[in-house]
């Protein structure tokens, strides 16, 4: 059974920065994080491979945030860089499989599993 639990959100002032965790069981996958505001899709925000080379990023956080994981595949990270209101989110951590590649990977509809997700508010 795989299970995927974040953690590190909450609330921080423009210009902070903040690191969200999603440890990772039952297996080794693909992993990204999406974010989601109320009424919205989920909105891709990075993706790393299995291996841990390879990483991806929306435009709105190129250049700010970091996507990484663990030596033993076991957590996944987010770190983030001077954030803004905009960033305000409930962050999910997913995880997939053989559908993930280049051209899938920025899409939630080609992850299987997904976390219950953290709340980070930016606000002053």
């Amino acid at each position: 059974q795989v299970q995927l639990v974040e953690s590190g959100g909450g609330l921080v002032r423009p210009g902070d920065s903040l690191r969200l965790s999603c440890t990772v069981s039952g297996g080794t996958y693909n992993m990204a994080w999406f974010r989601q505001t109320p009424g919205e899709e989920r909105t891709f925000v990075a993706a790393i491979d299995i291996i841990g080379i390879r990483t991806s990023y929306g435009d709105s956080v190129k250049g700010r945030f970091t996507i990484s994981r663990d030596s033993a595949k076991t957590t996944v990270y987010l770190q983030m860089n001077r954030l803004e209101p905009e960033d305000t989110a409930v962050y999910l951590c997913a995880a997939g499989g053989e559908r993930i590649n280049i051209l899938t990977l920025a899409s939630a509809s080609s992850y299987d599993f997904w976390g219950q997700g953290t709340q980070v508010t930016v606000s002053s």
